[in-house]
Order: C-alpha cells, then structure tokens, then sequence
C-alpha cells in the first residue's frame, strides 16, 4: 500500500474521531483506533493513536481550558498513577480475549452507575475521582478505551458537557503521554503523519461549531452514546478474540 493511500484511509476516521472529541469529550480511540490498527498494524497503530491523542487533546484544550475542573483532573491523575502500571502488568499475564471483556465490562458498569442517580453517588468527591481514575487508567493501559470511565464521572458529577470536555482532555493527555514514552514513538511516512495531524485540526474546527449547537441535554446523551458504544464494542471485541 502506497504512503498516499495510507495517509488517506488514516486521515478520514481521524478527522471524524476528532470531531466527536471536541464535542463530547472523547471519540477518536473510538472512531479511529480501529482503522489506525487496519491500516498500520497493531503496535504502530496503537501507538499512532497515543500520538494523535497528545496532539487532538492540546489542540481542544486551547479553547476549553478556562472551563476546566483541575481539583478533579488531579484526583482522577493519581488514580490513573496507579491504575496505568496495573492494567500493564495485567496484559502480560491474561489472555486478550478474557482481558477485553472484563474491561469493557469495567467500563459498562461505570456508565451504569453515572446514569442511575441514586447509584452515582459512589463516584462522586475525591474518593469517587480517585477510584474513577484507577479504573480508568487500568482500561486504558489493558485496551486503550479509558475514556469511557472518565465519562462516568464526569456525569456522575452532573458535570456540563463543557466543563468534562476540558477535564477529560487534561487526564486524557496525561494517560496517552505515559503510554507513548512506554511503548515509543512508531516510525511512519511523512505523509502518514501530515495526513493525521491535518485530520486532527479539520476535526476541532469541525466540532466546535457542532458543540455550540448542542443543548445540555442533547450533549449528556451524546456523550453517554459515545461511552456506551465504546465499553461495549471493547466488549464485543474480547468475545470475538474468545
């Protein structure tokens, strides 16, 4: 396959990903981590993806960062601290398929949890962003879907979209930096990088306009959608690998 037409099929899930990122908060490891492991392989893939993360969630927080909640961003870090290395040794010791179930199953009953009132009070304060962020940080070390989790506290919050949109981005850096510098940055073409990275800014422009439209309700549907649809397709993905 040529650079040309690699930088393409790169570039069209990005710019989608990128877009619902901007807007919900999360989105382009859901929309695009498929395609990058397709097109690039499973190790260059994963590890573009970190990549592209580090750059999409600078590029939001230029235009979100007054809204964010860094009491809670920092909570949610030091449990991403201990969660990260434990979903890392995890994936060397169990079998993907079991290991992508009891994740994705992680992740589906965070949301749960956010969604049910009564229930959410388990994630809320600095306990519940200190447990939210360890479980986020082992998912997202064990399959790279942390996002779902950090969206389960952010609504078991009743945060406002804007306000999770730049939180999520603050822990989302952070966790996506740390996997990078583990695993490397993977050698690509020049144009596979260009293509992904002009994808990233199509996306947020894109999406800002999107977000601005979005009323509250509308946008924590939204972005209830987005995590649901990516704890459950981690799911689907370990029982398929069973």
């Amino acid at each position: 396959m040529s650079p040309v037409v690699t930088a393409l099929l790169v570039a069209v899930p990005v710019a989608g990903g990128a877009t619902l990122q901007r807007t919900t908060g999360l989105g382009l490891a859901l929309v695009a981590a498929p395609f990058l492991v397709a097109v690039l392989g499973p190790q260059d893939g994963v590890s573009f993806g970190n990549a592209l993360q580090i750059v999409l969630c600078l590029l939001v927080l230029i235009g979100t960062w007054r809204t964010t909640r860094w009491g809670a961003a920092g909570a949610l870090l030091l449990g991403a601290a201990v969660g990260v290395p434990a979903g890392a040794l995890l994936v060397g010791r169990l079998p993907e398929g079991p290991l992508l179930v009891v994740v994705g199953g992680l992740a589906l009953l965070g949301i749960a949890l956010a969604a049910l009132p009564q229930a959410g009070v388990v994630l809320r304060g600095f306990p519940g962003a200190v447990g939210a962020g360890v479980a986020a940080g082992f998912v997202n070390a064990a399959a790279g879907v942390g996002g779902p989790l950090i969206s389960a506290y952010g609504m078991a919050r009743r945060w406002d979209r804007t306000s999770f949109v730049a939180t999520a981005q603050v822990v989302l850096l952070a966790i996506n930096v740390t996997s990078l510098l583990v695993k490397g940055v993977p050698t690509l073409p020049v144009a596979v990088w260009g293509a992904g990275a002009a994808a990233l800014v199509v996306g947020v422009a894109a999406g800002g306009p999107v977000s601005r439209r979005l009323g509250p309700v509308a946008g924590r549907r939204l972005v209830l959608a987005v995590a649901t649809a990516g704890a459950a397709a981690t799911v689907a993905r370990g029982v398929l690998t069973l």
